[in-house]
């Protein structure tokens, strides 16, 4: 891999980090952005949070570019490694509008209410049948690909199932992925891993998104308008 073949997306204010300046890093307003960078590149060094890596992934996926590797570059030593390390194929996940999830995903009540009012399964396991806080689900690095587990009233996970697919009907929910609260309440939702990974430049196991036992912080608290568009 020669320094070449690396695109720099740099998103919103993200801290560019010394070694990737020299690079010619595009400033990342929108999905034509994303086009423009990828052109004849092999691999993507995104700079900026899960929400902004999820819009990548989202535009590769929707215009089947999944061969392009991509780098989460959050510090120094992920840019040192945006350069230099391998990548490795891992679940992509997705949901039913076709966005893709990187970090966590919610399903929390509408509204101003605590709880929400449906049923939730993992495969072919019943998640949960009646009234709960909300669901946190989230990407895991080997098959099926993803995990879910009900929050208690705490905000933290319970137990965890893990499986290809999560599916949720109810009667109202708000949907969170990655940060950013869905323009709408829904009924019915799913999360499921698509045919086709992505192929995560680096070590899986140093993934925010694969942290075991991550803290389940209050998703409301980390809701936030994205910078980028929606992709189309």
């Amino acid at each position: 891999m020669t320094t070449a073949d690396i695109a720099v997306l740099r998103f919103g204010r993200a801290r560019l980090p010394a070694d990737l300046a020299a690079l010619a890093p595009r400033t990342v307003a929108g999905p034509a952005d994303i086009d423009a960078a990828v052109g004849a590149a092999a691999r993507l060094a995104v700079v900026g949070t899960d929400a902004d890596l999820a819009a990548v992934l989202t535009r590769l996926m929707r215009t089947e570019r999944l061969d392009i590797e991509v780098a989460h570059v959050r510090g120094r030593l992920s840019a040192r490694r945006a350069r230099t390390a391998a990548a490795q194929r891992v679940p992509l996940i997705r949901d039913d509008y076709g966005t893709v999830v990187v970090g966590a995903a919610f399903w929390l009540p509408p509204g101003d209410d605590r709880t929400m009012r449906g049923e939730a399964v993992v495969d072919d396991d019943v998640l949960f049948d009646g009234e709960v806080t909300g669901v946190r689900i989230e990407p895991i690095a080997a098959m099926p690909g993803l995990r879910a587990a009900v929050l208690s009233r705490h905000m933290r996970p319970r137990r965890w199932l893990t499986g290809r697919a999560v599916q949720l009907g109810t009667t109202a929910a708000r949907v969170v992925r990655d940060g950013v609260v869905g323009p709408r309440e829904v009924r019915r939702s799913t999360f499921y891993r698509n045919t086709t990974g992505w192929l995560r430049v680096g070590s899986v196991w140093t993934a925010a998104w694969l942290r075991v036992g991550a803290s389940a912080a209050a998703p409301v608290g980390m809701a936030r308008v994205s910078p980028v568009p929606a992709v189309p």
